[in-house]
């Protein structure tokens, strides 16, 4: 195939049509079902979850779906991964250990309860947590591990699972960008103690802003669904407040569209993943690009689709290379991280508390902590070598082809 002009260099586009997108009707299952169930909220009257049953619904079938006892729904992803945190419930200066290459959603919720993020690296390929660094990050100060499943794409967590019990460590999965991803025939977010999912308008599926907290244990249940609503014992006739905890309560409208976007989940997973494999297979035999891994222990949901460059093969960056992707018509989320969290500067200068630095100079930090480059050199290595093409259900073989076509023609340009 000889090359031709990349659209970025003034060549035709291989697609001039749009994709269907997650961020409007294109690409959103959502209609009839949701306006049905947010009609009986509306003539209800009963708007706060207190007073109605959207909510409790969602939570109940959401927990079948996964086979756990109990599901807490909240505001966000971010506030599941808070749940998760106040059921952790650590002292002051505290370490929780996590990835570099997640959404800040992963690490606020840490530092709001005045713990240390700690970054283990993350394995080249998959860009998931590698469970040796994390071990050799484990101190006596370290309370948690929240692994993240990066795209849909499940880590190995045999591994944390045993690091857990060895070290006696709570696991959180966070699953905001994993629904229905399977870990050796297991549902991600039911391998753990924890697991945290996100519906934002971007997942699999969404309530606008939405999050789910789901555990087979009674004392973390307790503790997450007080710490979700003020602390507040509601069963009790008289009002008190536990603890220090905020207000995540989801409201009957969000619960009304979780619901009937919950029945839509298991066809919506299937879609993407018959169409990543698609993609997979067409680009088998393209030089230059690494694709996701075959696995027979391993079930991807596909959030997205990552490809990492073969810098060895081609003269390009990846974003560069998503750059000329874009170009010639593919949806990529361009520059998705171009940098690990800790080079944010909200950890790098640690902006937190008003002009302090808290938790990271608090008397109680007793481990000084210094986010810098090279912390996790194969997390900067991979994030500066990651594509990201916008994944959906409602991509068409020709969708897929057309994917391909681009990859082909844009690695073919940039061959060394």
């Amino acid at each position: 195939m000889e090359k031709t002009k990349l659209a970025s260099k003034g060549g035709k586009p291989i697609r001039e049509k749009s994709f269907p997108s997650v961020y409007d009707r294109s690409g959103r299952n959502i209609g009839q079902e949701e306006l049905q169930l947010l009609r009986e909220v509306i003539e209800s009257g009963a708007l706060n979850r207190n007073n109605g049953n959207k909510v409790a619904q969602f939570e109940k079938r959401f927990a079948e779906l996964h086979g756990r006892k109990y599901g807490i729904a909240i505001t966000s992803g971010t506030a599941a991964l808070h749940l998760a945190l106040g059921v952790i419930n650590p002292n002051p200066g505290d370490e929780i250990i996590t990835t570099p290459v997640s959404d800040m959603g992963t690490i606020i919720p840490i530092l709001y309860q005045n713990a240390i993020p700690i970054f283990a690296d993350v394995n080249p390929c998959t860009l998931n947590l590698d469970p040796g660094d994390v071990e050799k990050k484990i101190t006596e100060r370290t309370k948690a591990i929240i692994v993240v499943h990066f795209l849909g794409f499940p880590a190995d967590m045999d591994a944390f699972i045993s690091l857990g019990k060895a070290h006696n460590l709570i696991v959180v999965e966070d699953c905001c960008q994993a629904f229905l991803a399977e870990y050796k025939g297991k549902r991600v977010g039911t391998i753990g103690d924890i697991g945290c999912f996100s519906l934002q308008q971007s997942k699999h599926i969404t309530c606008g802003d939405g999050g789910m907290m789901i555990t087979d244990k009674d004392e973390y249940y307790e503790r997450a669904r007080l710490f979700s609503d003020k602390a507040w014992p509601r069963s009790t006739p008289h009002r008190d407040h536990l603890f220090l905890a905020p207000n995540y309560r989801m409201t009957e409208l969000q619960g009304a569209v979780a619901l009937a976007q919950l029945n839509k989940l298991e066809d919506i997973v299937a879609k993407r993943r018959e169409t990543g494999a698609y993609l997979r297979e067409i680009l088998r035999d393209v030089d230059g690009v690494i694709l996701p891994a075959e696995s027979t222990s391993k079930k991807y949901s596909y959030w997205f689709f990552p490809l990492l460059v073969d810098t060895k093969q081609l003269n390009v960056d990846g974003l560069t290379f998503a750059r000329a992707l874009k170009a010639e018509g593919i949806p990529v989320n361009e520059g998705y991280m171009n940098k690990p969290l800790y080079m944010y500067d909200a950890l790098y200068l640690q902006k937190t508390y008003g002009s302090s630095h808290c938790p990271f100079d608090c008397p109680h930090a007793t481990n000084q902590i210094k986010y810098q480059e090279g912390l996790c050199p194969q997390a900067e290595d991979s994030l500066q070598r990651l594509v990201i093409i916008f994944w959906n259900e409602f991509y068409t073989r020709q969708d897929v082809e057309d994917i391909a076509a681009a990859v082909r023609k844009v690695s073919m340009a940039f061959h060394s």
